[in-house]
């Protein structure tokens, strides 16, 4: 038996097919009815569902100390692959809350962060190769 475990995130969207065709024509996801997955299920999965209501769409508040509020969290190997994700998205118009910024503590650790249609963030972060290197 296997140890390794996979998890879906849900999110609750406004207007699925405008989530599903984000996900799909701006970061890159493959998009099926069932959810959106970049890199495979072991990779960066969500569930998509169609909200009842609006008030049902509730991304997470920032933290009372400040900084950014994060959604998800995908962590990249190295900072060539956090990089080329960044020119990526930026080339296809998606909106960048946070532009790439360098923590010197945690690796040193290297993160930015994206939003979707909803107001969702994505944090896109990770060291450069092992950490303390």
């Amino acid at each position: 038996m296997s140890n390794q475990l996979s998890s879906l995130t849900v999110l609750m969207v406004s207007d699925l097919a405008k989530s599903q065709s984000f996900y799909r024509d701006s970061l890159g996801f493959n998009v099926t009815d069932w959810w959106a997955e970049r890199g495979g299920l072991h990779g960066v999965a969500l569930k998509l569902f169609q909200a009842a209501d609006p008030s049902d769409v509730r991304p997470n508040q920032r933290p009372a100390g400040g900084g950014y509020a994060v959604d998800v969290q995908v962590y990249t190997e190295t900072w060539a692959q956090l990089d080329a994700l960044y020119e990526e998205f930026r080339s296809k118009n998606v909106i960048i809350s946070v532009e790439p910024i360098i923590y010197a503590d945690g690796g040193p650790w290297k993160e930015f962060v994206i939003e979707d249609p909803d107001g969702y963030h994505f944090a896109f972060g990770g060291t450069d190769g092992n950490p303390g290197n």
